[in-house]
């Protein structure tokens, strides 16, 4: 069954990162996507990561003009393209927005950095990590003695950028085919970060959040929503927030200690989890999974990546899923009627004759092509 996104047709110039996942998940519903690599990729590989799931790929040495010629060419028949440079790139090459418009008035040119095509940080190297940094987010994150402990990228690179960009490019080219034109998206992944974050600024406001680290109720402060270690050195995690949930949780752990009745008692924290701490050490975690698991208690046992993948819940939804022999997780979020799949792994440069044959390109002109060195 197609994917909610067939008939859209972006194109992705290879990079690292947010802009890599966000032409994922379009082609994970359904779009062709048609990645640009690079003839020598360097640091940033050649394909064949289970990111690069999907969609076909052409190898050129894009700094030629008969490589920039080729993916005008692509333009041309394109809904959207996917570039992840540093501002000025992509015009440097001769492939910036007013040229690929140009070319096709209706092209959605979506566009993906840290911190944005603008301000005094827009030429500054960065990651991730530095990105969330100048939010606030990574300043709430970690143990109140320790410094802020850096997040996986799921917060920066992939939340605040590359799915960012995925609902820009969605929504732009909806937008488009009701005016007929085209347009740039500026997503930064500082920008995305600090949207993600509007439920704590309002915390901030109303007085319901401090900007202590882990003296919150959603950062590791209360005892009821946080992690702990059991006896087998494994972890379980409680979210026990609503007052009827952390009723269950005291009585399903035989917790009648009137201490705990101050749930919300900040100054009690402290010691209250103390107490839990010395509960749940007592057992292992498969023995806390018998008791609580599946309950109101809103606990779960803390999995690793291969352990996620054999979970009783996510065998039951088909979680993950094997394409050529590699585990991958399922193209989320699902459709009724349809629903999209993961495709299988592309090397870089694995489509390129066939390409340029659609192109209209001939067996011979391939051939001089790959000889000037335009081609891999």
């Amino acid at each position: 069954m197609p994917g909610p996104l067939n008939g859209l047709r972006i194109l992705e110039l290879a990079g690292i990162g947010p802009g890599p996942f966000c032409a994922m998940m379009l082609a994970d519903l359904g779009a062709e996507v048609i990645r640009i690599d690079r003839k020598a990729p360097g640091f940033l590989g050649g394909g064949g990561t289970i990111v690069d799931r999907g969609r076909r790929s052409l190898a050129l040495d894009i700094k030629q003009p008969d490589a920039t010629a080729i993916v005008l060419d692509l333009v041309e028949s394109s809904d959207a393209l996917i570039e992840g440079f540093r501002p000025g790139v992509m015009e440097r090459l001769g492939l910036g927005p007013d040229v690929c418009l140009a070319r096709n008035p209706r092209l959605v040119y979506g566009r993906m950095t840290g911190w944005g095509q603008t301000g005094p940080l827009a030429q500054a190297a960065g990651h991730d990590l530095n990105y969330i940094a100048i939010t606030g987010a990574l300043c709430a994150m970690g143990h109140a003695d320790r410094p802020p402990t850096p997040p996986l990228h799921l917060l920066g690179d992939i939340g605040g950028g590359g799915m960012m960009l995925a609902l820009g490019i969605v929504s732009a080219v909806f937008e488009a085919r009701q005016s007929g034109q085209g347009q740039v998206v500026d997503a930064a992944i500082c920008d995305g970060v600090s949207t993600l974050a509007t439920a704590y600024h309002g915390m901030l406001a109303s007085g319901k959040w401090t900007l202590d680290r882990q003296a919150n109720m959603l950062d590791g402060g209360a005892p009821f929503y946080g992690c702990y270690a059991c006896a087998d050195g494994k972890f379980i995690s409680v979210g026990a927030i609503e007052p009827q949930f952390y009723a269950l949780l005291l009585e399903r752990c035989g917790l009648d200690d009137p201490d705990f009745q101050a749930q919300w008692d900040r100054a009690a924290w402290p010691a209250l989890r103390g107490k839990l701490e010395r509960l749940f050490a007592t057992r292992t975690r498969q023995q806390w999974c018998e008791l609580l698991e599946g309950t109101d208690a809103c606990f779960a046992p803390v999995l690793d990546f291969e352990e996620a993948r054999a979970h009783p819940h996510h065998r039951a939804r088909n979680s993950f899923q094997e394409t050529d022999g590699i585990v991958h997780p399922a193209p989320a979020p699902r459709f009724s009627r349809t629903q999209g799949a993961p495709g299988p792994v592309t090397r870089a440069g694995q489509h390129t004759d066939a390409l340029l044959a659609e192109l209209g390109h001939s067996a011979d002109d391939i051939a001089r092509l790959r000889q000037r060195g335009v081609i891999a």
